[in-house]
């Protein structure tokens, strides 16, 4: 009976921790267990994302794993992950990982607050002047071809028509519509020559940038449409992260020793 009863309490003793090695693992696939906390930590990435964690999702996860522990299985048994040019892609990958952690990191470390977005969007409206001017142009390669294009003009042709011959596709199929913006929009040349223009008026002379040459109409003048800064806040507070992670980047280099 002794012998019985000791053999009862081993069987329940491996049952109990039979039971606990399940409770800590998702699956077992092939003897090889997929911890619980991997499933917790893809809810914990998602719920960041704004699923809700659900018995579905889990679910969801659950299968997941096991998938993919299956073909990770069979990639070990082939012996995938020695070849060359895998071990490259992983250890690119790995980089990777690490790198944007880092950013984020010094990005959580050293946040963009409100005060720099509001100075950032001052700084905005300052450069876009009080003005915007909605323009058309035709750009060419050479000078005589401008100099062409204006004779054409003054002769009644269509600025939009010839326009279609422009260097610059992307506003070629619109007639040379560059729509509105502010004059610091254009390079230099273009944008000196814009400002003297009263509205209707087409350059006399071409004028040069390093695209080549411009045959530029004024359209219209309005004053500056500046967005309100609850509307461009994100974009600029994304620009701001950029900078702040790419000047981190500038400092770290200067700071190493490269030989």
């Amino acid at each position: 009976m002794t012998k019985t009863l000791l053999r009862g309490l081993a069987i329940a003793a491996l049952a109990s921790a039979s039971t606990a090695v399940l409770a800590q693992n998702l699956a077992v696939v092939n003897n090889r267990p997929i911890p619980k906390a991997r499933e917790d930590a893809w809810v914990s990435q998602l719920k960041q994302q704004g699923q809700q964690d659900t018995p579905q999702l889990r679910e969801m996860i659950k299968q997941e794993l096991i998938r993919r522990e299956v073909f990770l299985q069979e990639a070990s048994r082939r012996g995938i992950a020695e070849r060359p040019d895998v071990k490259f892609q992983l250890d690119v990958q790995r980089q990777n990982t690490l790198i944007q952690a880092l950013m984020r990191d010094e990005l959580d470390k050293r946040p963009i607050t409100d005060a720099e977005v509001a100075a950032a969007y001052e700084q905005q409206k300052k450069q876009m002047g009080e003005r915007e001017y909605r323009a058309r142009h035709i750009l060419v390669e050479k000078e005589d071809e401008a100099k062409q294009i204006i004779e054409q003009l003054k002769r009644g042709a269509k600025f939009e028509e010839l326009a279609k011959k422009s260097k610059d596709t992307g506003s070629a199929a619109n007639g040379g519509d560059l729509d509105w913006a502010a004059p610091d929009a254009y390079v230099k040349p273009f944008s000196e020559a814009l400002v003297k223009l009263q509205k209707g008026q087409i350059t006399e002379v071409p004028v040069q940038s390093q695209f080549g040459w411009h045959v530029i109409r004024l359209d219209d003048v309005r004053d500056a449409q500046v967005p309100p800064l609850a509307q461009v806040a994100p974009q600029i507070r994304e620009a701001l992260q950029q900078q702040r992670v790419q000047g981190f980047a500038d400092e770290l280099r200067k700071k190493a020793k490269v030989q």
